[in-house]
């Protein structure tokens, strides 16, 4: 389920929990994020990005919704975009989230294994991470601009950063 809302200058789009989307500029995807992890992929020469939101770090056989585990979601991701006429040459990625939301009780955090997940994930199709804002215990909210491949990250208390 996502919550379109249409603004001047573009549509946002949320996207949710296991949720993948697409857009062109002058769209953004926005998200809230816990544990899980956002991925942004984006072509700045062509202005389209994708946000993915992970939940899990591996599918281990489950089917259903691809963007739900690392190990489908930056496939799905890719998937979508060549849809929209854009390869992986040029791609940008970023990544978002993995809090410690429920203290430092477990040896390895899913936040923490998400991240991970997505970085194994995103090495094997050959694309680096520009950059992150992961860890923490506080949830983000973000937003990603399909015109720039900028993306907002807000936690409360703190100022907001543009990776």
């Amino acid at each position: 389920m996502s919550a379109t809302v249409i603004t001047q200058s573009g549509k946002d789009t949320m996207v949710g929990m296991g949720q993948a989307i697409a857009a062109c500029a002058p769209d953004r995807l926005w998200s809230i994020l816990g544990s899980c992890v956002a991925v942004a992929l984006s072509d700045p020469r062509r202005r389209v990005s994708a946000l993915g939101h992970v939940v899990l770090p591996k599918a281990s056989g489950r089917s259903g919704m691809p963007a739900k585990f690392a190990d489908t979601a930056v496939p799905h991701m890719l998937q979508l975009l060549r849809e929209k006429g854009v390869s992986n040459q040029g791609l940008v990625a970023k990544i978002v989230g993995g809090a410690h939301m429920f203290g430092h009780s477990m040896p390895m955090e899913v936040g923490e294994s998400n991240v991970q997940a997505i970085v194994r994930a995103l090495e094997t199709v050959g694309i680096r991470v520009a950059a992150r804002d992961v860890g923490g215990s506080r949830g983000r909210r973000i937003t990603l601009d399909c015109s720039t491949g900028g993306l907002l990250v807000e936690i409360v208390g703190s100022p907001p950063v543009t990776l």
